[in-house]
């Protein structure tokens, strides 16, 4: 039988049955308000500026971007969350949604706390297989600028971090990023708790890869607990991930690799443009997607070694691997598959994922209003720049609301 046959992502009772009318109303308000293209750009620009001018603009924002986006302003209040998309076997990767600058050693440090209680808080729940994190959480964005600029001066992917280019003092607040990293990976594996490590901007994810590969070797023997991510809007990273294997084989552990797109293309066309390099980035949507998919391959052929994680809001690219799964008489929820979309967005996808007994989660970002504003503005952003994605979303939302008013 076709696998086509089997799952569908045009099923709309299955994608919003958590949904009532009424929050279903509001998404469509704001999906519609999101395909105004000048409304969105004026907005993310007023929004920060006014919350840092103590505007009371928190209160709208609460109850739009915040509440379809965003998990709660705390751990507690994800609970409901996770507890509601639990009713419909949908699990949750919990985010730490504070994005910011260099903080000091304190604020670092403070981050790095904040990721543990959610590796603990993530244990007591039946429904959050993974939590995630950013390095730049962890690590000064200039030591890591420095770290990176030492790996490419190498030749090829070596899976460790040049420190000999540091100063003692560097080399001892690289230490204490290692430390901090391995006080959560630790804790992690302890637990059984699932940890993504967030992709970078192409001039620090050099340092960041090795210290993920050091991690991975140290606690992926027999099971994955760390996953690395892999952008596949960078035309070099379907041979890192095949590189990333052959380590993997070299050193006897599981690869873990969670394959999204990506998300600074504007940002890394502007600085390659500015500072005369080759852009990483590929030449245009089709070879990204055909990266994308041959990468999904890759890990399925190898999933014995490979714990993959498809995070994508492709329907294509979803439905393909299903249908290799298919091919291969691997079972739907293989020990090493998962795939998540992110909440608030591409329910069709998740929801229907689901019912095809596919093991998949809802990226949940949480945190307080005023600091996860950089997180809502690029959501904002991206269904708004993203050909189709608001008229998909919007057009499916509608096709489920006249569906309830026949019923």
């Amino acid at each position: 039988m076709d696998p086509k046959s089997l799952l569908s992502f045009d099923n709309t009772e299955n994608a919003f049955a958590y949904k009532s009318d009424k929050a279903l109303k509001k998404a469509a308000f704001l999906f519609g308000s999101m395909g105004f293209a000048p409304l969105v750009k004026l907005g993310t620009w007023i929004t920060p500026w006014a919350i840092k001018a103590g505007l009371p603009v928190k209160g709208v924002i609460r109850n739009t971007l915040f509440e379809q986006f965003v998990g709660g302003e705390t751990l507690e209040e994800t609970a409901n969350v996770a507890n509601l998309l639990g009713k419909y076997k949908v699990q949750v990767i919990l985010d730490y949604g504070v994005e910011g600058g260099d903080y000091g050693e304190a604020g670092l440090d403070h981050a790095c706390e904040e990721f543990l209680k959610v590796v603990n808080y993530a244990a007591t729940q039946t429904n959050v297989p993974f939590m995630s994190i950013k390095v730049t959480g962890l690590a000064r964005f200039g030591l890591l600028e420095k770290l990176d600029t030492a790996a490419q001066a190498k030749s090829g992917f070596e899976g460790r971090v040049h420190t000999e280019v540091l100063r003692e003092s560097e080399r001892a607040e690289w230490n204490r990023v290692v430390v901090r990293m391995e006080r959560i990976c630790d804790a992690a594996a302890r637990q059984q708790v699932g940890v993504l490590i967030d992709a970078e901007e192409s001039w620090i994810q050099d340092p960041v890869d090795a210290l993920v590969m050091q991690m991975m070797e140290k606690y992926n023997k027999g099971k994955a607990i760390v996953y690395n991510t892999v952008q596949l809007y960078r035309h070099d990273r379907l041979q890192f991930l095949k590189d990333s294997y052959q380590q993997a084989e070299k050193k006897d552990f599981i690869l873990g690799a969670k394959l999204v797109r990506g998300a600074y293309m504007e940002k890394e066309r502007k600085r390659a443009e500015e500072m005369s390099y080759r852009s990483p980035i590929q030449p245009n949507k089709e070879a990204c997607d055909r990266d994308y998919n041959w990468a999904v391959e890759f890990c399925i052929e190898h999933l014995e070694r490979i714990a993959t994680i498809v995070a994508s809001h492709n329907e294509y690219s979803n439905l393909y691997a299903v249908q290799l799964l298919d091919q291969k008489g691997l079972s739907h929820n293989h020990p090493h598959i998962h795939f998540s979309q992110l909440y608030g967005m591409s329910d069709h996808i998740t929801f229907n994922l689901a019912k095809a007994n596919c093991p998949v989660s809802k990226y949940l970002p949480f945190g307080p209003i005023g600091d996860v504003i950089p997180y809502l503005m690029r959501r904002a952003q991206e269904n708004s720049s993203v050909a189709g994605q608001t008229g998909r979303e919007l057009s499916l939302i509608r096709k489920e609301l006249k569906r309830r008013s026949k019923g």
